[in-house]
């Protein structure tokens, strides 16, 4: 057997064996209720100033019950926050004039029992889980472009979304996510750009 042919086959045995881990007993079966939203967006407002455009967010959610046991089991999660301003044009497509991304990533330390949640570089440490959380579900005055004009009487909005990035699961969960709607959280809006103040 060659060395590339063994190499693969330990690759889809570490995968399997890491879906066997994660699925035992329903593990990932749907945890929700039908109807269920398990994220919801409270409020979404931006405004102009003389630093840019701000963008301020709250959001509601509960991790699912499967989620919130595969986070204990070592599998790391990443919330992404993304906002896009436009300048709205009759005569062609809507012009985008800014965008931002924030990403946070959740992990459990099981030797310290301790949550870590990383931004940009930076982390933080939470005993408990809603603490942790907690951290993620609101911003304020957040910076995702330049100032717009106040002269400017153009209309501008902007498309805003918060979902969880299932592409940074590992590889087999990925695969069993077909059927499973409790993972898929994501919410969009779009706002208008509010006045100068």
């Amino acid at each position: 057997m060659s060395l590339m042919r063994r190499r693969e086959l330990l690759a889809r045995s570490a995968s399997a064996l890491l879906a066997a881990t994660l699925a035992p007993a329903g593990l990932l079966a749907h945890a929700d209720t039908p109807g269920h939203r398990s994220l919801e967006l409270d409020k979404l407002t931006v405004q102009r100033s003389d630093e840019g455009t701000l963008l301020s967010y709250s959001v509601r959610f509960d991790l699912p019950r499967d989620l919130e046991q595969a986070l204990v089991k070592g599998v790391a999660v990443v919330f992404v926050a993304e906002a896009e301003v436009f300048r709205s044009r009759w005569y062609w497509t809507d012009e985008l004039i800014g965008s931002a991304t924030r990403r946070w990533r959740l992990a459990y330390q099981p030797l310290t029992r301790r949550w870590r949640l990383s931004l940009e570089g930076l982390s933080r440490h939470y005993n408990p889980l809603p603490d942790a959380l907690n951290a993620r579900r609101s911003t304020d005055s957040w910076r995702i472009a330049d100032p717009i004009p106040a002269s400017s009487d153009l209309d501008h909005y902007v498309d805003f979304r918060f979902r969880l990035d299932t592409d940074e699961l590992p590889r087999p969960l990925q695969i069993g996510l077909g059927g499973l709607s409790t993972w898929n959280m994501d919410v969009r809006r779009r706002v208008a750009v509010g006045p100068a103040r």
